[in-house]
């Protein structure tokens, strides 16, 4: 009789099964919760760098500058001496710095028409109506920009197209277009 028991142990294999479906259960199971922490890993990396998109999206769109007003134009009767400009920063967002030239100047300031290019232009900026008196384009403060065109490298005459370029430290740069008239006089509204 015990030898039968000791045959039938032998042979008998329903708790090794048992045991190996369990181990093949459990592989399933952690194979399963490392892919899934690896696309939770992978969505939550994305989500976070769509976030710093959007940010620097609005970092940019609120460090731009936005014409306020017309565009006016000082000659001295043969070309056009000075150019006055009021900005404003958009969405009133960030400040911009706006010191002079040619100290640390961040704004920088750009000439261009058909076959001339000039960068870094010297300009001044005064600051108009209500403000704290500093050099920082603040949320709500407009700003006049009194360009110098005779460092253009040419001279601007009448029906004359050129761009004038402020390019602020960050966001996107204000592009001035316009045309000088047939006739220039002292202070003149470009269109």
């Amino acid at each position: 009789m015990l030898k039968r028991l000791a045959k039938t142990m032998r042979r008998d294999e329903r708790g090794i099964t048992g045991l190996e479906t369990a181990i093949i259960l459990i592989a399933f199971v952690v194979v399963a919760s490392v892919f899934a922490y690896t696309v939770l890993s992978a969505g939550i990396f994305s989500s976070q760098k769509g976030q710093e998109a959007v940010y620097t999206g609005l970092q940019h769109a609120r460090s731009t500058l936005e014409l306020k007003g017309d565009v006016v134009a000082k000659t001295d009767g043969a070309k056009v001496t000075q150019l006055v400009i009021c900005v404003a920063s958009a969405l009133n967002g960030e400040s911009i710095d706006m010191t002079e030239p040619p100290t640390a100047n961040v704004v920088v300031v750009s000439y261009s028409s058909h076959g001339n290019r000039t960068d870094d232009l010297t300009w001044t900026a005064t600051q108009l109506g209500k403000g704290n008196d500093d050099q920082m384009l603040d949320p709500g403060e407009t700003f006049e920009m009194t360009i110098d065109m005779t460092t253009a490298g040419e001279d601007v005459v009448t029906y004359h197209t050129f761009n004038v370029e402020i390019k602020p430290p960050v966001g996107s740069v204000l592009v001035v277009e316009r045309t000088t008239p047939a006739q220039l006089y002292d202070y003149m509204i470009l269109n």
